[in-house]
């Protein structure tokens, strides 16, 4: 790809604009549902920031921001209730912000070194998602990482299918 992925955690003041912004992207608000004022969406990004079973990260290519990440445990999210969880399985959302960068086949190295940042905690044996059903374009670069589907599940926010990366698929997968 020839750029550098990196990721930083989100800062309140620094970031609460921009992620607003992307939010309020067609490609985004049809999934996340915070297409909502900048006042509400503070308040959103204060409580996620403050609740300890997950943290939120900014996508950086060559250090410019390009995407949001929340990396949690899913012991004590919603998703728990969805299958046989594990104590130390994690999850991961993501989304591309600017439209800019979309098609440029970003989505999946970026995806590639956040699982792979996730399974350095070595009690981790798999990271769970669940994209929206409809959305196809993620479905298909989840399972291009090495993620395999497992049902569609009904969520509060939407139905999801639910997707599973084991670490043994994904280090078969994408070490060296």
């Amino acid at each position: 790809m020839g750029k550098k992925i990196s990721f930083r955690k989100v800062e309140f003041e620094r970031d609460v604009e921009m992620i607003h912004s992307w939010m309020t992207e067609e490609h985004v608000h049809p999934f996340w549902h915070l297409n909502i004022p900048l006042v509400k969406f503070k308040e959103h990004l204060k409580k996620a920031l403050n609740d300890d079973h997950h943290t939120l990260y900014i996508g950086c290519l060559d250090d410019v921001p390009i995407s949001y990440w929340e990396a949690y445990w899913v012991k004590g999210d919603v998703l728990e209730k969805t299958y046989d969880a594990s104590p130390h399985d994690q999850g991961v959302h993501l989304l591309i912000g600017d439209k800019e960068f979309l098609g440029k086949g970003y989505s999946l190295p970026l995806l590639r070194e956040m699982v792979r940042f996730q399974f350095q905690d070595e009690r981790t044996e798999k990271v769970m998602a669940e994209p929206d059903i409809r959305n196809e374009k993620m479905i298909h670069v989840f399972t291009k990482c090495g993620f395999k589907s497992i049902e569609p599940i009904v969520l509060p926010d939407k139905t999801g299918l639910l997707m599973t990366c084991e670490r043994e698929e994904f280090e078969k997968r994408w070490t060296p």
